[in-house]
């Protein structure tokens, strides 16, 4: 590999002050032969004998070619190195914005469609809704949790119970293949610390029907139990990081393969699932449908000062995420009630 440093001592003129002796002849003869050039010498400022000339034409061709060799492999490196580069395993991963970056999130690299299984929750909103602010510091009824997925990997969970976390959701799964590596640190590293937590499976409805996800949801850790302590599962509905917003169904047809996912959750749970979703997807892909509201409680998903404008039916949210740039993990939320209301939702 050529280094910077090297290429640098290529073009550099050579500025070694080096051994030097004298000949009888008066001509001054560096260490190894030869005589010796100074730089007055290749300007012609200086003649030191028919041999010094000769040695001095062979200095200035080798110190041109060498100029023009090293230009040569510094064009040619530029021009090379980025077809030959290959990305990394991290440039699969979901790309987070940091607190000052508000620019869409996408998966990288820019224009690929991102892996199967690492969909999040949250990951559409910037780039489909944007970021308009986050909720001020009064909010005296509300509860604060995150909501965290595998590519956070072990999560840092006694750093947000004493920042004042007091829920946390967790990936469980996603379609009927994927299953996330990091859950049962995160599901049950949440619950160890003293949290109130559940689980949440991505919706793609364009892969199995809803009734056959719910099946695999709760098989594999989207089950609820009575101990106060664990939160009904939630349903993530958001735009498509694979294709089509829509996954490709009509908004009557996802609207049925929604029912077909709650229904079969309660059958399994005896839990109505809680429904994550943004307005805007809402409306677009469901028709704004509203029949959901009376059983399953809202989750809604927007990066602004306030929650905005609801789904139709329901009059108010039941969880809220803010913001994708909170403190530790990225996504942040807010119940809307007091500890006490959280963990009646949790015991049911």
């Amino acid at each position: 590999m050529v280094t910077d440093d090297a290429c640098d001592d290529l073009s550099r003129p050579n500025t070694r002050t080096p051994d030097v002796q004298t000949s009888d002849h008066g001509v001054a003869w560096e260490n190894g032969g030869g005589p010796r050039v100074d730089d007055a010498d290749v300007r012609g400022d200086v003649t030191v004998g028919r041999m010094g000339s000769v040695h001095r034409s062979l200095i200035t061709a080798a110190r041109r070619f060498r100029l023009r060799t090293t230009g040569l492999l510094v064009a040619v490196l530029a021009f090379v190195l980025p077809l030959t580069a290959t990305p990394s395993a991290a440039d699969h991963r979901p790309v987070r914005a940091s607190p000052a970056d508000h620019r869409p999130v996408r998966a990288s690299p820019a224009g690929q469609v991102p892996v199967r299984g690492s969909a999040y929750m949250g990951m559409g909103v910037l780039t489909h809704d944007g970021w308009s602010g986050t909720p001020g510091r009064a909010r005296a009824t509300l509860t604060e949790g995150v909501d965290v997925a595998s590519y956070q990997g072990s999560v840092a969970w006694s750093t947000l119970w004493g920042s004042g976390v007091k829920w946390a959701y967790s990936k469980a799964t996603e379609g009927t293949s994927y299953r996330n590596p990091s859950f049962a640190q995160q599901y049950g590293g949440s619950y160890d610390i003293g949290m109130i937590r559940g689980a949440y499976h991505f919706a793609t409805p364009d892969t199995a029907s809803g009734a056959t996800q719910a099946d695999y949801f709760v098989d594999h850790g989207g089950g609820w139990s009575a101990d106060g302590k664990t939160l009904p599962g939630a349903l993530d509905m958001e735009w498509n990081p694979y294709g089509d917003a829509c996954y490709g169904k009509s908004q009557s047809g996802l609207v049925s393969w929604i029912r077909d996912f709650l229904n079969r959750y309660r059958a399994r749970t005896g839990r109505d699932a809680v429904i994550y979703t943004a307005t805007s997807w809402w409306t677009t892909c469901t028709g704004n449908y509203g029949g959901f509201a009376a059983t399953n409680p809202l989750w809604i998903a927007r990066y602004a000062s306030d929650a905005g404008t609801l789904p139709a039916g329901w009059s108010h949210y039941t969880m809220w995420q803010y913001t994708s740039t909170g403190r530790t993990v990225g996504d942040h939320d807010a119940f809307r009630g007091a500890p006490q209301d959280l963990r009646a939702l949790a015991i049911g």
